[in-house]
């Protein structure tokens, strides 16, 4: 793990999506945190040693989906599986398919396998599987004002965790999409979906991935924007997570009350024509039971005294 020193910064961004404004202040205590995403090994460690069934490996309970159709209430996850063609960016469901069967062991579904993925980020968990990773581990996970404040590295107002300039000198600092999503990828980067950990630059707290590669799960629930800063210095949030779930609903889902956690530092799959979230103040919304192809997380140690969310 790296020893985050604590500090106090600007979160959030008003120069790209709504969900990251407004910018406003906040300090937070030291803590410790992985030095990469939780890998493969790392997990299959953990699955051995407890013998926890992911979410994806279970089947859903009628009851929790009402109207669900019955062929997809069965174990599996959701996978990218990139259009033929080129397509719109509106619709999701183009590029994203529910393949029975995968999960953690079998990342694109039945057949396939971790045989030479051992060193890339675990994916296909839900949020409830990073929890109980962390907490066999002696860890938890990190509040979203964590995340963002060790995503940045010290470059405290910097677009990019690494500074202003998305690839300086032409060089890719992280495992995103190059080309026109979601079918075109000329794999500038080298890599057409996860990479092995530590591949790219470490930001300046020596944090690898925290910029695409996989997305990684926060314990705050979800908002569609931030507090504005306060009104008096003295006020400023101390080490801020999000409790109350009542915002988090997806309101496209009004039927469905599955609270949403909210996701940071981007994927593999973020592109400069559709989701430009490869930015330490990117946010994203999910649903704690869903898992993909590009979500993972890691973990953090802090002291007792620090704000933790549960």
């Amino acid at each position: 793990m790296v020893c985050i020193p604590g500090g106090t910064f600007r979160m959030g961004s008003d120069r790209f999506y709504p969900e990251e404004a407004p910018v406003h202040t906040v300090t937070i205590d030291p803590f410790w945190m992985d030095r990469t995403p939780v890998t493969n090994r790392q997990f299959r460690d953990f699955v051995r040693a407890t013998g926890h069934v992911t979410f994806a490996e279970r089947a859903p309970y009628p009851k929790d989906y009402p109207g669900a159709q019955a062929h997809l209430l069965h174990p599996g996850s959701l996978v990218f599986v990139p259009p033929d063609l080129a397509v719109g960016t509106e619709d999701w469901s183009q590029w994203w398919e529910f393949r029975l069967g995968a999960d953690w062991r079998h990342p694109y579904g039945p057949g396939s396998s971790l045989r030479g993925l051992f060193d890339h980020p675990v994916v296909h968990v839900a949020f409830d599987d990073a929890k109980a990773y962390a907490e066999w581990a002696g860890k938890e996970l990190p509040t979203e004002a964590e995340w963002e404040f060790a995503a940045r590295g010290g470059v405290d107002g910097a677009e990019y965790a690494w500074g202003d300039a998305f690839m300086p000198d032409g060089r890719p600092m992280a495992n995103t999409w190059h080309g026109l999503f979601p079918n075109v990828n000329t794999k500038l980067d080298g890599f057409e979906r996860t990479s092995p950990v530590g591949f790219f630059p470490p930001n300046g707290y020596g944090l690898s991935d925290m910029i695409g590669n996989v997305w990684e799960w926060t314990v705050d629930f979800y908002a569609p924007k931030h507090e504005a800063d306060a009104a008096k210095a003295c006020c400023i949030p101390h080490n801020p997570f999000r409790t109350d779930p009542s915002k988090s609903f997806d309101p496209c889902q009004p039927h469905i009350r599955i609270p949403r956690r909210v996701l940071k530092g981007g994927s593999h799959l973020c592109a400069p024509n559709y989701c430009q979230r490869y930015r330490p103040a990117a946010r994203h919304a999910q649903a704690v039971d869903t898992s993909t192809t590009h979500i993972g997380f890691r973990c953090v140690v802090r002291n007792q005294s620090n704000g933790r969310g549960s």
